[in-house]
């Protein structure tokens, strides 16, 4: 395991995000960089049966395009990460469901600290709903097969990075064990 030093570290912006400067040793190196400071989320895969899914797709400004993507959010102070999933599976679909964790990574660890946890999502269930979503979000739903979302992931289709990580590992997760 490398050894780190760290030898300075500044916040230059905060917001709903946060920038910092670090400066520290590695390998014998001195290395300046910029981190984006971003709570944890969640992602969610809702599973419709086991071989159809429930996306959504909204516009996302830094790419400049609606995106095909799994329903997800940052938690908030004070949210358990089921917590976060629950709310955010509701403001972005109008579902709630049976959470089951699969797995968390990383989106972006070169420069972002923002760890996603990932949960599939079965026993759907539509509710009363009151749209609770963020004031950038044109969210609609789209219902795929599991087959059809993978070739979008494959063909480029699908270019959400959090989507096609979870959905490749949801295809791994519902392989028969042999």
């Amino acid at each position: 395991m490398n050894k780190v030093k760290l030898l300075h570290s500044k916040r230059v912006y905060t917001g709903k995000i946060s920038i910092r400067k670090d400066e520290f040793i590695l390998q014998d190196k001195k290395i300046q960089k910029e981190i984006v400071e971003h709570s944890p989320s969640v992602g969610l895969v809702p599973i419709i049966d086991y071989s159809n899914i429930l996306l959504i797709t909204q516009y996302r400004h830094p790419a400049k395009r609606t995106l095909l993507e799994i329903p997800a959010g940052k938690i908030e102070d004070g949210e358990t990460k089921e917590q976060a999933a629950r709310r955010e599976l509701y403001e972005e679909t109008g579902y709630a469901g049976t959470l089951s964790f699969l797995t968390k990574w990383y989106l972006a660890p070169s420069y972002d600290t923002e760890l996603m946890y990932i949960f599939l999502v079965t026993n759907l269930k539509k509710m009363n709903y009151k749209q609770g979503k963020d004031d950038d979000e044109n969210i609609k739903l789209k219902k795929l097969s599991l087959k059809t979302a993978l070739k979008k992931c494959i063909n480029g289709e699908i270019i959400d990075c959090k989507t096609v990580a979870a959905l490749l590992a949801y295809q791994e997760y519902s392989k028969p064990v042999i």
